[in-house]
């Protein structure tokens, strides 16, 4: 009883930024439960596409640069003419860049904000629409620890504001579509083993604060990320909405 409401079969999810790290391993994680995956990402050019197909999961991958304002309509017009639904949203795509403020420019700032923010509302805005008409969806946008707490010692004032921003509209989607029946949830990971955090030589110093600040004293792995993100995506969550579901290694705790 309790396996069974974590299985998607029938379902389509959508996944931005899907083609590598936490995203890639939501896919697999989405698909082993029986979903129809679609991926929007810049660029494959690791072959996670090819790596899911190989597992045997109904896989589309639209390469789509989503700074492109019409992107996420047409992406969301996409996949329903390919599926005819879109039951899951998975807004994995973003950006990390620190940079102390009185140094940060306004192409910098610009392009956190539109990938973390920015192209969130879009995503969900054009989501939204299909899973009204079919009664139900889940959205799950994910965060960051660093909308909760200021991580050290990176400075990285606009990223942390565009995940706290991230979270606040997980909330206030929540609150105006759970009588519609569409659950919309976040994930705020700590620090993930993916190519964001895989540091240049420069900035290695980092990696022990990183470590002694998290309790487990480890980043994480993508699929622990992965795991959470199902349960949010699955049935097993029927009664979870608006919540930001804080994955790090105990970090936000000290």
């Amino acid at each position: 009883m309790f396996i069974d409401k974590f299985k998607l079969d029938g379902k389509t999810a959508l996944i931005t930024g899907g083609a590598k790290g936490i995203g890639f391993s939501i896919a697999h994680a989405l698909g082993e439960a029986g979903a129809k995956i679609v991926l929007a990402d810049r660029e494959d050019k690791n072959g996670g596409v090819e790596e899911l197909k190989k597992a045997n999961y109904d896989v589309t991958f639209f390469e789509v640069d989503l700074l492109d304002r019409s992107a996420p309509q047409k992406i969301i017009d996409q996949t329903l003419e390919k599926h005819d639904r879109v039951d899951i949203l998975v807004n994995n795509a973003g950006v990390a860049q620190h940079g102390d403020t009185h140094e940060f420019d306004d192409s910098m700032l610009d392009k956190i904000m539109d990938i973390n923010v920015d192209t969130v509302f879009r995503m969900c805005r054009s989501a939204i629409p299909p899973m009204k008409k079919k009664g139900e969806g889940v959205i799950l946008n994910i965060g960051s620890m660093s909308g909760l707490a200021s991580n050290i010692p990176q400075p990285q004032v606009a990223y942390n504001a565009s995940k706290a921003a991230v979270h606040m509209m997980t909330k206030s989607l929540a609150s105006d579509y759970a009588s519609q029946n569409i659950r919309v949830n976040a994930i705020a990971p700590g620090y993930v083993k993916t190519d964001i955090t895989n540091l240049p030589k420069k900035y290695e110093h980092w990696y022990p604060t990183w470590n002694k600040q998290t309790p487990m004293n480890r980043m994480a792995e993508p699929h622990e990320i992965a795991s959470a993100a199902l349960f949010l995506c699955s049935p097993a969550s029927s009664y979870v909405t608006g919540e930001v579901l804080v994955v790090d290694g105990g970090y936000t705790t000290r």
